[in-house]
């Protein structure tokens, strides 16, 4: 039994009359992806080891300073004791999660952030959740196969990947010693080490030896903890075990943190009122596989067909409880039937919304999904273009993807993309928040309210952004650059999500933590406080535009007709030298007086040139498909 089937509670539900039944006994219930997979922060303070018992005089203190039941920035950075810019992170992450659009924190303009707030009970189910593990990512049962898909040409990829952080089997000393003038590996300390037969983890003690005495001069012990195994994104119906088996395991604790006590009871006993039950939207949500999600309250016996107009009875907090755990226990039956069928080869072929299967084994995947989002797997060594009306979920997310160019060009909530590498990925806009994990030499050109990227290696990012890009995790050398595209639908797609284009936060990462505390993995001691390696601006003489191809020339053409971002000056200037540099030597090569036959041999050289540099970019493979569109 795995620890993630630990924590399903199989004890008997407590005594007492049973709950009455789910009024739509189709609806099941589900865990909200959205706060999990984007509402954690790597940031220690957040993670309260037992929030049951810790968050009840945190929520004191947050409710004695909240006005109207709502916590602004100042409160949120005096209460949890955190820097101004974390409390203000702490807001922009949960307005990007929220599950009701009507919010005003989901409303708030970027200068209204700190002054609005949020709502404490709201706010309060956000820190609780902070304690969550994430599932394990799962290695590729074809190793050999993945190695084919997924090949590295980093200096250190014969020794250290660059995923996260993974506990370690073997401590190598490398020992250094400086040498006339600069640091070279004289020799490994322990010699029966074999470089090329690393396996799992390791953890690098680099210790600095001073050749002139033969002593240790300035030790400086580097920890790093990596796997040079390929992990791959676990499946939705795995995850979504997993996170309903954290909210059953945790469920009292949570409903005790927005109940209330009964005002005249000899015993202390507590009530859930219909306004404080419809926050545990923040978590689970009903709904069937297609359908619009519907109040939290009218799924449930005891607020259903409640009358607007009068205030509906606040519920004991043992039957909200009982009603509740009874829905996660079927829903986790029906979620382990599912992933029994399937290992058995019974699973049904049109159940796309659960499976997340193998690079190798279904290249070029693309499944939409009634319920969740669109997964675009696998995709390797094409192009791949999706509009507004190919992506039927709100979502998306990219996986496993190999030395591509991937446009999805369409309005979306959320966007993910995980374990891709070579590739170039093109995102429309983004209303809620992009993430982006574990890949490496990935072009990333994105207009988004927030972007996260974590645990990736030599990627470059040109993004129009209105909050500060997170960069977290074990990330190595990353650029970011401004916005760079555009599309005829783009001012739409973004004034349809909300994104505003005069505000630009490209240039202000704010890292944080090396070590993401949200994993289910132990850590050498002493990197915990660790930060991030942040990113480095591109320089605005590399700084190109990139042109997206009219894929579909017989579609309605948009109004934007160029960047809806404003470039900085220096990237304008260097844009404005390269025009001219261009047109200059487009003129000269036009009005140098040539024979005829040397004007056709000067033309066939460049379209020679042209060609070859197709080839060896791999922009080749974008005109075939687009000559076959």
């Amino acid at each position: 039994m795995t620890e993630e089937q630990d924590l399903i509670d199989r004890s008997p539900p407590p005594t007492g009359p049973d709950p009455e039944p789910n009024p739509n006994p189709n609806s099941v219930i589900h865990p909200r992806r959205a706060s999990f997979e984007h509402g954690l922060l790597p940031i220690q303070k957040l993670v309260f080891t037992d929030p049951s018992q810790t968050l009840a005089p945190v929520k004191q203190k947050l409710a004695d300073a909240a006005t109207n039941n709502r916590v602004g920035s100042a409160a949120v950075a005096d209460v949890l004791q955190i820097s101004g810019d974390h409390a203000r992170l702490v807001l922009e992450t949960l307005g990007s999660v929220l599950h009701s659009e009507s919010d005003p924190l989901v409303r708030a303009k970027p200068e209204e952030v700190d002054s609005v707030g949020a709502d404490l009970r709201d706010l309060i189910l956000f820190l609780y959740i902070q304690s969550y593990k994430k599932l394990l990512p799962r290695t590729h049962k074809d190793s050999a196969a993945v190695a084919d898909v997924w090949p590295s040409t980093s200096a250190f990829d014969g020794y250290l990947s660059a995923l996260s952080p993974i506990q370690a089997k073997r401590t190598i000393y490398l020992v250094w010693k400086w040498n006339c003038c600069s640091w070279k590996m004289e020799t490994e300390r322990d010699s029966s080490i074999n470089w090329s037969s690393f396996g799992g983890g390791i953890v690098v003690n680099i210790i600095a030896l001073d050749a002139t005495s033969s002593k240790l001069a300035n030790v400086n012990v580097t920890e790093l903890v990596r796997s040079n195994s390929r992990r791959f994104m676990p499946s939705q119906a795995d995850d979504e075990a997993h996170q309903l088996s954290y909210l059953q395991k945790h469920l009292a604790n949570i409903i005790s943190l927005l109940a209330e006590p009964v005002e005249g009871e000899e015993e202390e006993s507590l009530v859930l009122s219909m306004e404080a039950f419809e926050h545990l939207g923040f978590l689970v949500q009903f709904g069937d596989k297609g359908s619009d999600v519907s109040p939290l309250s009218q799924a449930t016996p005891f607020f259903a067909n409640s009358d607007p107009d009068m205030p509906a009875v606040p519920v004991p907090v043992s039957q909200v409880h009982d009603w509740l755990l009874q829905n996660i226990a079927s829903a986790l039956e029906s979620i382990t039937e599912r992933i029994s069928g399937k290992e058995n080869g019974t699973s049904n072929a049109s159940d796309q919304d659960d499976a997340m299967s193998d690079a190798c084994a279904a290249p070029n995947k693309v499944a939409p999904s009634a319920r969740g989002p669109c997964l675009i797997e696998g995709v390797s060594k094409t192009s791949l273009v999706k509009q507004a009306s190919d992506l039927r979920g709100r979502s998306v997310k990219v996986v496993n993807c190999h030395d591509s160019v991937i446009y999805l060009l369409a309005p979306l909530r959320y966007a993910t993309v995980h374990g891709c590498s070579d590739t170039t990925i093109v995102l429309g806009a983004v209303g809620k928040a992009l993430r982006v994990e574990h890949c490496e030499r990935v072009h990333v050109i994105a207009a988004a309210k927030r972007v996260c990227i974590a645990n990736c290696r030599e990627c470059v990012f040109f993004l129009g952004v209105n909050q500060r890009p997170l960069i977290v995790g074990d990330n190595h050398k990353l650029q970011v650059a401004p916005y760079n595209t555009y599309y005829s639908h783009l001012e739409e797609h973004m004034s349809e999500v909300g994104l505003e284009p005069t505000i630009n936060k490209w240039d202000q990462p704010l890292a944080l933590g090396a070590v993401d505390p949200h994993d289910s993995l132990s850590h050498p001691a002493g990197v915990a406080d660790a930060q991030a390696e942040s990113a480095a601006c591109v320089d605005p003489d590399q700084f190109i535009n990139f042109l997206i191809p009219n894929w579909f020339s017989g579609e309605e053409i948009g109004s934007t007709k160029d960047n809806p971002f404003p470039l900085p000056d220096p990237y304008m200037a260097a844009q404005q030298r390269n025009l001219k540099n261009f047109e200059e030597t487009r003129r000269s090569l036009k009005e140098t007086p040539l024979e005829e036959n040397r004007k056709k041999e000067l033309s066939s050289a460049l379209h020679v040139y042209f060609k070859d540099w197709l080839y060896a970019s791999g922009n080749i493979r974008q005109l075939y498909c687009l000559q076959g569109d």
